[in-house]
């Protein structure tokens, strides 16, 4: 089973799904048509605690589907692009109860995100933390632990699930050296982490569909390796050395 989440999606209950290639996200039809239960559930938060808030809504959701006894619980993935990113980081932070992730342009580090702007609109970032998504309720100074406590680059030694991470270098939400910042951090502490960079893309891949199917075809090797047993792709094996970025894409099974 893959859990995919944002905050609310109760709303979406009667959507179609229909096939297409992933700007950022699983699409469910696609999943579901290849061996996979797909759950969606909702996040109520608290103020001051919204990773703690998504752990709770998205763990005890998941032990919930596991206690009607159909789902392989050995076998667990997890999704969220964004906010949904960064609550994937943060849950995988907290519980080893997922055997694999995908975490999209995540927000790593609240305390050196605050400080930063959008790169497309030129806002101050600031805002989004104090109130709107982030919800920690002050600035970083009348509330430091809080933003430490909703940092999962601060508790990157307690993660034991695969990342597979994806952040674009002209991401104009969140600035893609929140990328980096946790990637590096992984591999520091030899944690399995992949970085997956689109040059020239942004937030979302909405431009090149040649970027979206990329992505969805390594996104799918990613978890079908991980929960389902299937041979590693050579990306995965060896990483794509800079100097063949775009010559050798190493989507072979190994």
């Amino acid at each position: 089973m893959i859990v995919y989440f944002y905050r609310l999606h109760s709303d979406d209950l009667f959507n179609h799904y229909y096939p297409t290639p992933s700007r950022s996200v699983i699409n469910p039809l696609h999943y579901i048509s290849n061996g996979y239960l797909v759950f969606m559930p909702n996040i109520h938060y608290k103020e001051g605690h919204p990773g703690m808030s998504a752990y709770n809504h998205i763990v005890s959701g998941t032990l919930a589907m596991i206690s009607k006894g159909f789902v392989d619980k050995e076998n667990l993935g997890i999704q969220g692009q964004s906010w949904g990113g960064y609550q994937t980081l943060y849950i995988v932070t907290q519980t080893d109860l997922f055997k694999a992730a995908n975490s999209g342009a995540p927000v790593a580090n609240m305390t050196s995100a605050y400080g930063g702007i959008r790169w497309q609109s030129g806002m101050n970032r600031a805002f989004q933390y104090e109130e709107t998504q982030s919800r920690i309720g002050g600035t970083l100074w009348e509330k430091p632990l809080e933003y430490i406590e909703n940092s999962p680059v601060f508790y990157v030694p307690n993660i034991n699930t695969p990342i597979m991470f994806r952040h674009d270098d002209e991401d104009g939400a969140v600035p893609w050296y929140q990328g980096i910042e946790i990637f590096v951090a992984m591999r520091r502490l030899n944690k399995p982490a992949w970085l997956l960079n689109y040059n020239g893309a942004g937030h979302n891949l909405t431009v090149k569909r040649s970027n979206q199917m990329d992505f969805t075809i390594r996104m799918k090797q990613f978890f079908d390796y991980y929960l389902k047993g299937a041979p590693a792709p050579e990306w995965m094996v060896d990483g794509i050395p800079a100097t063949e970025k775009g010559k050798n894409l190493g989507l072979e099974l190994k």
